[in-house]
């Protein structure tokens, strides 16, 4: 007799608000990089910028490194560095298929990141632009404030308890519990954060019309019996 397969898991859902960096595009490698040449542009140890860059917009790092004259300055070099590296990202694990599947106007990005550079990482990675697409430059306050999530919902015109949160950072993770969404972490740092249903990455993630289905396999915390 042979063992029966654990189920999908159903994520209820009338539309998805994805996160970029890290649920998206794979952009670490690039991220690292620009940063690490930042941090030594002005001399400070690269361990500075990256244990607090990740889920933050660029200008909110660059005001808790540099002093409020070389700000401006200083957010327009990691601008330029990131986009210099944005032709090295990739789609994340079972994106483009999942992407493929979703009807037309069920999906938006909310980023950390700026139009320009959020844009350039997505067209690197082969992934569409959604017409629904809240950058840094759209925000008075980053993540994890929840203004971009609250936009994106609205934006697809859905009430946002109805609009599922795709976020790999503990920041983008509060953001969208803060407005109100259900979120589904990414990843094992997603772990550490109050995503109540956490999966390794989206391989073989489907729309199921009224939600996902999350395959048991990459499911790393999610209701008992998962």
């Amino acid at each position: 007799m042979t063992a029966e397969l654990d189920p999908d898991l159903h994520v209820p859902a009338r539309g998805l608000l994805f996160d970029n960096d890290g649920v998206l595009v794979d952009s670490l490698a690039a991220v690292e990089s620009a940063w690490t040449r930042w941090a030594h542009a002005h001399d400070l140890e690269p361990h500075q910028a990256l244990s607090i860059v990740h889920g933050r917009r660029a200008v909110d790092t660059v005001a808790l490194l540099l002093p409020e004259g070389q700000r401006a300055a200083g957010a327009q070099l990691i601008e330029d560095f990131e986009i210099e590296d944005a032709d090295v990202v990739a789609a994340m694990a079972g994106v483009p298929a999942l992407l493929a599947s979703l009807p037309p106007g069920s999906w938006a990005v909310v980023t950390s990141g700026t139009r320009t550079l959020a844009t350039a990482r997505l067209r690197a990675a082969g992934i569409p632009v959604p017409e629904v697409f809240v950058t840094a430059d759209d925000v008075a306050a980053g993540k994890p404030d929840p203004a971009g999530y609250l936009a994106a919902a609205a934006g697809l015109g859905l009430d946002p308890a109805h609009a599922l949160v795709l976020e790999d950072s503990p920041s983008g993770i509060a953001a969208g519990l803060a407005a109100g969404s259900p979120v589904l972490g990414i990843g094992e740092e997603a772990l550490d954060s109050a995503a109540p249903v956490v999966v390794r990455d989206l391989a073989g993630v489907r729309w199921a019309g009224d939600g996902l289905l999350l395959p048991a396999a990459t499911v790393l915390r999610g209701p008992t019996g998962h």
